[in-house]
């Protein structure tokens, strides 16, 4: 199996925290995102990881040489932004008669058993993994019937279905969806100047194709700042650590601390991971990444994101405040 992962996005919408890193660096309960991916991936029998990447892509190098010295990786660089399935593309020269295909996209985390691909594979060419939502307009959702997907829709407005697409494509033949998906882009097909995925498959379901949309037990978002923090927080049930050091301070579970992290005379939690190198003195924290080599004192810290090297201090206030007053410090 070869592995496709576009990483090439520019994450506008983590913003600023993706101004200086790829967004697939952004940390989320003690690890960036792509080392969660990659490690929801490093079990499979997989011969290649190819990366997608734009002008970042020595960081997402540097990255995965550090942290998984042992797996074999290719970088391209996407130079023209022409949508996801244009990313993918310049993938086709390195995909082979005979390798099968698994696409994962980097803006959310995924929780299912991928060992079970093959058996959910048997008697169909591809797996299009769904999960199903209530806000069903927002997303891009299969049609299945008898098990098998029979249309696309984008943005529904209609609960024609609720099965939105997840981001991750197993495909049993790449080789021939390297095909498909080049006669897409050779006849421009198009929606709003870029190129997408669906537009791929359903030329291959109409050409008598079978897929089958397997449910993954959870979808977490890591695209929005606020759906970030909700992701730590899912991803800090039953992770209660302490690596580095608390002082005289109070851990209201779940909190992950890194190795190197200084906690003194502070409350933190719930919901909170400190990178390492970084100090909080003084500090109630509650619902909050903070981020590495960071120093946090005097503050009330709830739903934010510190980045790398922050230096955030407050002060005790004064105040003399008479009967029946109402003061809201936000």
């Amino acid at each position: 199996m070869k592995i496709i992962l576009p990483v090439a996005g520019k994450g506008t919408r983590l913003r600023p925290h993706t101004q200086t890193k790829a967004k697939s660096l952004v940390r989320v309960a003690g690890k960036t995102v792509l080392e969660h991916i990659i490690s929801r991936l490093d079990h499979l029998w997989t011969t290649e990881y190819i990366f997608i990447t734009d002008e970042n892509g020595v960081q997402i190098s540097e990255f995965m040489e550090k942290k998984f010295p042992s797996l074999a990786c290719r970088y391209i660089v996407q130079k023209e932004q022409k949508g996801p399935a244009h990313a993918i593309s310049l993938a086709a020269p390195f995909i082979e008669k005979g390798d099968d295909l698994l696409i994962v996209f980097n803006d959310t985390i995924f929780d299912t058993d991928l060992s079970q691909i093959h058996e959910l594979c048997d008697g169909c060419d591809g797996l299009i993994y769904s999960k199903e939502v209530e806000d069903y307009q927002r997303f891009g959702v299969n049609v299945v019937r008898d098990g098998f997907i029979t249309d696309m829709v984008e943005k529904p407005d209609s609960p024609v279905s609720k099965l939105a697409q997840v981001g991750l494509y197993y495909l049993k033949d790449g080789a021939a969806f390297m095909q498909y998906l080049n006669q897409v882009i050779l006849d421009e097909d198009m929606v709003k100047g870029e190129f997408y995925l669906p537009a791929v498959f359903m030329r291959m379901i109409k050409d008598g194709q079978l897929f089958k949309a397997p449910e993954i037990d959870a979808w977490l978002d890591c695209g929005k700042p606020e759906t970030l923090l909700e992701t730590n927080s899912y991803l800090l049930i039953g992770r209660h650590h302490n690596h580095g050091s608390a002082v005289d301070s109070v851990l209201i579970e779940p909190v992950h601390i890194e190795k190197g992290a200084v906690v003194r005379g502070s409350i933190l939690g719930p919901n909170v991971s400190v990178a390492a190198g970084s100090v909080i003195e003084a500090s109630i924290v509650r619902d909050s990444i903070i981020n590495g080599t960071t120093f946090v004192r005097n503050m009330i810290l709830q739903n934010s994101i510190l980045g790398d090297a922050v230096h955030l201090c407050s002060s005790a206030r004064r105040m003399n405040i008479g009967d029946h007053s109402s003061i809201e410090l936000q």
